[in-house]
């Protein structure tokens, strides 16, 4: 089962790089953000002809998620709910359209565009850390209804400095301050796993680059987009790439697709143990005959279509 995450920084301007993504790489769960429209505004009749169900939670011109998924998504919510409310502001907190669940296949899908946070001395930066703080809570009513979690989508945060191209310039900066890896981790409590670094440990893999400055022609990215697995998952994780060929694209988002596939009916006995110490990896050469398998795998079903091959690269 192939999972993804986009953030596609508008569902009109990227619609055809979608659909055209989707006929390539064929997903069985593809969780957008920042689609930037209203919920009857969304382009749900393209995604339906594709043999897709589609749920949405927009709003005009900022923030909106979407779960898009070829077996028909239960138990649909829109945004926290299921706890106590312990955060004072958590209604302001609801105003935006950031973060969308559901049952699939037996996983929990929470698809999720964390606040960028703007400066460390902002107001949206405390916003931002609240909205981790509420993200917390969430996960953990979540963790005791039981069932496997999978919790994906644009964090705003690059987890460490290996997932930033110059740390020394931006080490302890917005995206890479040490209270909001902080924030992070207590989200995920050692329960959830980062499915990228079960695969690639080292630096030089980013899901985004800006749109300034030709930070893409000249591999100046962030690894801020991520998939989150339930710990005991990680024995059914066959691999995690990030797909950086749609930046490629006229008019690309500054996002690139990550892409897990994982197998239910699978065992990996190469690098899983319930004492697996998931800071350590096992066999670095399998690891990365694997990840390379996979983006080989991408890359290929990129090249059997014409619609992304020899473009140029607009950062305007």
């Amino acid at each position: 089962m192939l999972i993804a995450t986009w953030n596609v920084n508008s569902i009109r301007t990227r619609l055809a790089q979608i659909i055209d993504w989707i006929n390539q790489v064929n997903p069985d769960i593809l969780c957008l953000q920042e689609t930037k429209v209203m919920d009857d505004s969304f382009p749900v009749e393209n995604f339906e002809k594709l043999g897709y169900s589609v749920e949405v939670y927009g709003q005009k011109s900022y923030n909106g998620v979407a779960i898009i998924s070829k077996i028909k998504p239960e138990n649909i919510k829109k945004g926290f709910y299921g706890y106590s409310d312990t955060h004072q502001n958590l209604e302001i907190l609801k105003d935006q359209k950031r973060l969308i669940s559901a049952d699939i296949n037996g996983l929990k899908i929470i698809n999720v565009y964390v606040p960028n946070g703007s400066s460390l001395d902002s107001d949206k930066f405390e916003y931002k850390i609240n909205w981790l703080n509420c993200l917390a809570s969430f996960i953990d009513e979540q963790e005791k209804k039981g069932g496997f979690i999978c919790l994906l989508g644009d964090f705003n945060i690059a987890p460490s400095n290996l997932d930033i191209h110059d740390p020394k310039k931006y080490e302890g900066g917005i995206m890479a301050s040490e209270k909001e890896r902080n924030a992070l981790n207590n989200v995920l409590k050692g329960r959830l796993i980062d499915s990228f670094r079960i695969f690639e440990k080292n630096t030089g893999h980013w899901s985004w680059w800006d749109y300034r400055n030709n930070a893409y022609e000249l591999n100046k990215g962030w690894r801020i987009d991520h998939i989150y697995i339930s710990k005991q998952l990680s024995s059914k994780l066959k691999s995690c790439v990030i797909d950086s060929i749609p930046r490629e694209n006229l008019r690309p988002s500054d996002h690139a697709p990550v892409v897990i596939d994982l197998n239910l009916d699978y065992t990996n006995l190469n690098f899983y143990d319930d004492d697996y110490d998931f800071d350590d990896f096992r066999d670095e050469t399998i690891l990365n005959q694997v990840y390379s398998v996979m983006l080989d795998m991408i890359m290929q079903k990129h090249q059997s279509a014409s619609s992304i091959s020899n473009v140029q690269i607009d950062n305007s």
